[in-house]
């Protein structure tokens, strides 16, 4: 059957500029989804997803006009309940045939076959393809009640009776298979082939579209429209480019704020804009997020990266003269800039430290007390963990400026700046504290407490805001695991599976600036272990899967579960990553990298599948006799050859592997272990570990015990087996 290429298009008001690209992307996906599921289209049907701020639409090739007929076989029933004793039709299977448009006439036609043990009867027919007009009706209204709409609108049809939910109201549809109108209706709306242009420089009023292919390009030519997201989107960020190019200049790199200036534009037109350099006294981050949070402009940067007083406008006309645009956007931008100025200007005339006591009037939890409760929290926890790390030569120490960052690090929740721009908290209280001169560490930490704030961003730049921002997160965490504040499913309203990565990645980071690591474990303890917790907070979490964990314990089981997550999106596989983390080893967070490197070395040993294979039959062993009385070594009591020789390998490969370990070379620890393999498999073939003398089978047992400790210091090589 000859095929045709498929337009379908919904004209609406102005769309959510934020949830513009996945309706789009629904959309399409949702038609050809409908089409191939009724033979319309096929999985080699390409499809265009179209996306405007006035438009939903796709284009989709190779769709049929009408799909094949489809031969169809339905099992009725058991042959003995169809038929009764003298082979006429019961009741029951006239019912059914009745049911699927058929009488008795079909009985002879019916097919007998075999199903399972017993026979049954089958009805063959043939299901009529759908047309197109049929099939493209049920693929729009299933696309329509699917789309991810962030907010359903209600309003009214031209009858004044007919009421319509939807995202926005709709007032054109388009449907053209070919060049031919396909009669379908949504919405309220019959379709047709016109559709409207821009809403100021359409050069024609209405786009009357000759067929399916030439949709892009009529509404470009005739309606002064880009109708396609990704295509408006590249031209967008050609024009920013080639427009600060020409300045010298650089546009702020916002993956988001481009999409949503893409979701807010039809034709869009670059313009260079300035304000008044004296605004550059503000915080370059403050007036960077009210150019782009505000009024979406993207901020131009000089070669140092240092912000300039030139800014760009994505406007959606494009008039011959412009001055008009540029003047009315530097008119805008004026006030919120000189907002910003103001509330800079007003907040130093206050000291970070005057602002302390106003947190115990700002509610953090009901059950974990004020702003300046978790502040205190903090500042105990963080004085605990500095003392893990290095003091400067004769500075002060690292404990001690913690506790100072700590306790002003939320002092600028209380500022107007962070009160108009809630991002800015950290940043602000950064700035302030550098201005009323107290130690760049301390400023820097209370500027870098709160990273990492997402996944892939950067830990705080050095050991006091990597302590005090460790000692924040620890706090959130057990607090609000404390009072049973647990993430669920995909809710986590207070971050903590965020707090837990940066928990994870602020420990194995602290080691460099320390004589020592800090274990997970041990990190855990200090916070639950704070003084400052309420009296009444509970330290035993609720009970889970009808056990009862301590808070301990149900912290370290979070943050393992993270960690492992964590491990396998950077690209290890889950039996090295069960590896690495069995047990207590991964709370020595910052031996990780090393031990995983070690492993993939290990594994490429010849001898390693053997090895794993023989450590998880040993660790099964062990596993059955809990009484370490009933496994006890002594050498003394070697009788068989392969036993002494599995004691005698054993012995030098401990002294060497250990040597190694100690001196944290992971990677040639597991690689002294091939030379077990031999004396392994010897010992399995040939020694029966239960032997009837209680003695034997305890010294045998003792051997396996120690093998089993040798071979997993690194990792639980029982994990890579298969």
């Amino acid at each position: 059957m000859v095929t045709k290429n498929l337009l379908v298009e919904l004209f609406v008001e102005e769309l959510p500029p934020k949830a513009l690209k996945k309706l789009g992307e629904a959309f399409a996906a949702g038609l050809a989804d409908g089409l191939r599921a009724q033979g319309l289209a096929s999985e080699h049907s390409a499809v265009t997803p179209f996306a405007s701020p006035r438009r939903l639409a796709a284009h989709i090739s190779s769709v049929r006009g009408h799909a094949d007929d489809k031969a169809q076989s339905q099992k009725l029933m058991p042959v003995s309940v169809g038929l009764d004793a003298g082979g006429q039709a019961t009741p029951a299977l006239l019912k059914k045939l009745a049911a699927l448009g058929a009488d008795a006439s079909a009985v002879a036609n019916l097919q007998r076959r075999m199903d399972g043990k017993a026979e049954a009867l089958f009805f063959d027919s043939v299901v009529r393809g759908a047309t197109l007009a049929e099939g493209l009706q049920k693929a729009l209204d299933d696309a329509l009640a699917k789309l991810p709409i962030p907010k359903l609108m209600q309003y009214q049809l031209d009858d004044g009776w007919s009421t319509v939910h939807f995202v926005r109201p709709a007032h054109g549809l388009v449907a053209l298979h070919g060049a031919d109108v396909v009669p379908v209706r949504a919405l309220g709306l019959q379709a047709r082939r016109e559709t409207m242009g821009h809403r100021f420089e359409a050069p024609m009023t209405p786009v009357v579209l000759q067929d399916a292919d030439h949709y892009a390009r009529q509404l470009e030519e005739q309606g002064a429209v880009i109708a396609s997201f990704a295509a408006r989107h590249g031209e967008i960020a050609r024009q920013l480019n080639a427009a600060a190019r020409k300045e010298g200049l650089t546009p702020i790199d916002d993956a988001a704020l481009l999409d949503e200036v893409t979701a807010l534009v039809e034709r869009p037109n670059v313009l260079l804009c300035r304000f008044d350099e004296a605004f550059l006294g503000v915080p370059p981050e403050c007036l960077i997020l009210t150019m782009k949070a505000n009024q979406k402009y993207f901020p131009l940067l000089d070669a140092q990266g240092l912000l300039t007083n030139k800014f760009l406008v994505v406007s959606n006309i494009r008039p011959d003269d412009p001055s008009r645009v540029i003047e009315g956007n530097e008119r805008v931008v004026r006030p919120r800039l000189a907002d910003a100025n103001f509330f800079f200007d007003q907040d130093r005339k206050r000291t970070l430290e005057s602002r302390v006591a106003g947190l115990d009037k700002v509610v953090y939890h009901a059950k974990l007390g004020s702003m300046g409760d978790r502040v205190r929290r903090v500042c105990s926890i963080a004085d605990v963990i500095g003392q893990q790390v290095s003091s400067g030569a004769g500075g002060p120490s690292v404990a001690a400026m913690a506790v100072q960052a700590a306790s002003l690090a939320k002092c600028d929740l209380l500022t107007d700046m962070v009160g108009e721009f809630p991002e800015l908290q950290g940043v602000m209280g950064g700035y302030y504290a550098r201005h009323e001169g107290v130690p760049p560490a301390v400023a820097e930490a209370i500027e870098d407490h709160y990273r990492p704030r997402y996944a892939g961003d950067s830990l705080p730049r050095g050991p006091v805001g990597l302590v005090v921002a460790l000692a924040d997160k620890l706090e959130t965490l057990v607090g609000l695991f404390g009072i049973g504040q647990l993430p669920s499913g995909d809710k986590d309203p207070f971050a903590l599976r965020r707090n837990a990565l940066g928990v994870l990645r602020a420990l194995g980071d602290l080691h460099k600036f320390g004589d020592g690591e800090l274990a997970l474990d041990r990190a855990i303890d200090i916070a639950i272990q704070s003084p400052q917790w309420p009296s009444n907070w509970a330290q035993t979490a609720p009970a889970t899967g009808g056990v009862v964990r301590t808070l301990r314990g149900l912290l370290l089981e979070f943050l393992r579960d993270r960690l492992a997550v964590s491990l396998r999106d950077a690209g290890y596989t889950a039996h090295e990553v069960e590896a690495v983390i069995a047990d207590d080893k991964f709370w020595r967070l910052a031996q990780l990298p090393s031990r995983l490197s070690a492993l993939r070395a290990f594994q490429a040993l010849p001898e390693a599948s053997a090895l794993a294979s023989a450590n998880k039959r040993v660790g099964n062993i062990l596993s059955k006799v809990t009484d370490a009385s009933q496994r006890r070594f002594d050498a003394t009591l070697l009788c068989e050859p392969a036993e002494q020789g599995l004691a005698d390998t054993l012995r030098a490969v401990e002294s060497r592997a250990g040597a190694l370990f100690d001196r944290g070379d992971y990677t040639g620890s597991l690689q002294a272990l091939a030379s077990l393999k031999a004396p392994v498999d010897a010992f399995f073939d040939t020694v029966m570990v239960n032997a009837e003398d209680p003695a034997l089978r305890a010294n045998r047992l003792g051997l396996l015990a120690q093998l089993h400790a040798a071979m997993n210091r690194v990792a639980d090589l029982s994990k890579l087996a298969t």
